[in-house]
């Protein structure tokens, strides 16, 4: 994806180039109606409660117009402590716009520029194209050709790659944001009750411990690792059942613990079964720990914490080596890791209807495993 001695950092740059050089508006409409666009902001400006601070706005030397200046995701500077981005998108563009005169200037004096005027019959073309387009795309492997492509880092940051392409945001990225500035905030105070630095950080060691991915769960998958290593073979599933009743029976005489033990035990051999019915397991291939949860959200967490400014690129980058090892001795392989990942999140949230976020982690499964540009089929495991 190069243009000249520039190479779009992703695919969302790449198009606002073609679209540019063919001068299709059309097309440029349809690929800014698909993506993030960023605001800078003061951060002082983005804390002060109850501020709505309005649309920035500069003056265009060269075509003597007023400008509201915006960047795609790929276009967005390094991190800084005091300047912070707001996301938005084409439609909440036109809703907030002030001023028939003004021109929407996107990744200004870049290759991948688009200026567009801005008066009420393009404000209504604006949001039709995001109506059609649905907006920012999640479900989607995105990569900054920029960023940590390979390394520890990488790995690092690959190991977070399923919530990033649950989301549709970059993957490989340790920057100015994850989502943007304010979102990242809200992200860390719900549901990980983190609103500074210190509870980062305690956070952070009860993830990569592996204290919140579930002791219950973890315990059943150990009887029957225990009982595939003194027999050279998995148990059948009423061998491992007996095993997690007489162990949990003989330690909770008031049965509740075997109860939820049992029922884990259900939504893992259900979920196992569809794995190899659907080619994601050997039909003698199981999942031994869960772990890869809590690291991949170990991962979402510091990349969080540098957007809410609870850390800095330095730290955020020391976290991820302090992931990468425990990771690396809970699996073998990057398909193990995913899968560990996956049948975590399916067991923890079968509830009513599982159906869409089991082949809602599927796709992820296969973006990430298969998918020839994938951080898991370039960086190597071990």
């Amino acid at each position: 994806m190069t243009t000249g001695s520039w190479a779009a950092p992703t695919y969302t740059e790449q198009l606002l180039y073609e679209a540019g050089a063919r001068e299709d508006r059309a097309a440029v409409l349809d690929a800014l109606g698909r993506s993030r666009l960023y605001v800078l902001l003061p951060r002082l400006h983005a804390d002060a409660p109850g501020y709505a601070p309005p649309l920035p706005s500069r003056r265009d030397k060269a075509t003597r117009r007023t400008v509201v200046p915006v960047l795609t995701e790929g276009m967005l500077p390094q991190w800084h402590p005091d300047w912070v981005f707001k996301a938005t998108t084409l439609d909440k563009l036109a809703a907030a716009w002030p001023n028939d005169r003004w021109w929407l200037a996107v990744n200004p004096d870049t290759p991948f520029a688009a200026a567009l005027p801005a008066r009420a019959a393009d404000r209504r073309a604006w949001q039709e194209t995001a109506a059609r387009g649905g907006g920012p795309a999640r479900l989607r492997l995105l990569t900054h050709g920029g960023e940590h492509l390979h390394g520890p880092v990488a790995h690092g940051l690959a190991l977070g790659a399923h919530l990033a392409v649950l989301n549709g945001l970059v993957w490989n990225r340790l920057g100015a944001q994850y989502e943007d500035y304010p979102t990242d905030i809200a992200r860390l105070r719900s549901p990980w009750a983190v609103h500074h630095r210190a509870d980062f950080r305690d956070k952070l060691r009860t993830l990569i411990a592996t204290r919140l991915v579930g002791r219950v769960p973890e315990a059943v998958l150990g009887m029957r690792r225990r009982l595939t290593a003194r027999w050279g073979h998995s148990p059948s599933e009423e061998q491992w059942k007996s095993m997690v009743t007489v162990t949990i029976e003989r330690n909770d005489p008031s049965g509740e613990d075997l109860a939820e033990a049992l029922e884990f035990l259900r939504r893992i051999t259900h979920y196992e079964g569809r794995f190899r019915v659907d080619g994601l397991l050997p039909p003698d291939g199981r999942v031994d720990t869960l772990a890869a949860f809590d690291h991949g959200r170990a991962v979402n967490v510091v990349r969080l914490a540098l957007g809410a400014r609870y850390c800095d690129p330095e730290e955020a980058e020391q976290s991820l080596l302090q992931i990468l090892e425990p990771a690396r001795q809970a699996y073998s392989s990057w398909a193990a890791f995913s899968l560990g990942y996956v049948l975590a999140r399916l067991i923890h949230f079968d509830e009513g209807d599982p159906e869409p976020m089991y082949q809602e982690s599927v796709t992820i499964h296969r973006a990430l495993t298969e998918d020839p540009s994938s951080p898991y089929r370039n960086i190597a495991w071990s």
